[in-house]
């Protein structure tokens, strides 16, 4: 097996990769990198110490967004994950980036960091930066998502792409953290999340995070 992905199960990032070599049935090896305190010889695969990175080969990438871009373009012919044409391409990306720009700074690096990450480093939670984000912050995103997805199964063209699988990330991250979208409030995104975690990857994946997470407390 010559791929081999750096980085942390529970970093969404990380997670979006994973869900993107399963739909695509690509194998890999996973070398277990945290997003802090990374060996010094990381700095070589990903200069800026973000994880997901990858080694294919005698090639070397980081940042989800270019990997999962890459697989798209290095196999054609396996599950499209970026849309049909110049249109659903540019909708996937700009939701994808939605999801990692304006959603992963509430709830994975505010809700899932205080709630989870800090209390296993033996650090306060604020739990009134959290409550901030999850009252003032993250339902108007919620409310332009659901607005987005209306009443399809998937966010473009009615077909699974990296646009659902990056938001299910967040989701996956902020329900770690003992929080759940509102089913009433935002009904279609609710029945999106729980149709793409229903899938036999993501119950597998999710089982080792469950196992990671126990751990960690």
């Amino acid at each position: 097996m010559s791929l081999i992905v750096y980085g942390f199960p529970l970093s969404p990032f990380v997670r979006k990769l994973f869900f993107c070599l399963a739909e695509k049935g690509i194998d890999y090896q996973l070398e277990t990198v945290p997003p802090f305190n990374q060996p010094s010889w990381f700095r070589e695969i990903s200069p800026l110490g973000r994880i997901p990175a990858i080694k294919d080969g005698d090639l070397t990438l980081a940042d989800s967004s270019v990997i999962c871009q890459y697989f798209e373009d290095k196999y054609p012919d396996l599950t499209k994950l970026l849309g049909k044409n110049a249109e659903q391409h540019a909708k996937v990306r700009w939701l994808e980036k939605y999801a990692d720009y304006e959603l992963a700074p509430l709830t994975t690096f505010t809700v899932f960091l205080h709630r989870v990450v800090n209390p296993s480093m033996n650090k306060p939670c604020d739990e009134k930066t959290v409550q901030a984000a999850l009252a003032d912050k993250l339902p108007a995103h919620f409310d332009y998502l659901e607005q987005s997805l209306g009443h399809a199964e998937f966010f473009v063209d009615d077909n699974l792409s990296l646009a659902d699988l990056a938001f299910t990330c967040q989701m996956i991250n902020m329900e770690h953290a003992g929080e759940q979208l509102d089913n009433e409030r935002w009904p279609n995104l609710a029945a999106l999340f729980a149709r793409i975690k229903a899938r036999p990857y993501m119950q597998a994946l999710l089982q080792k995070e469950y196992q990671l997470l126990s751990s960690m407390k």
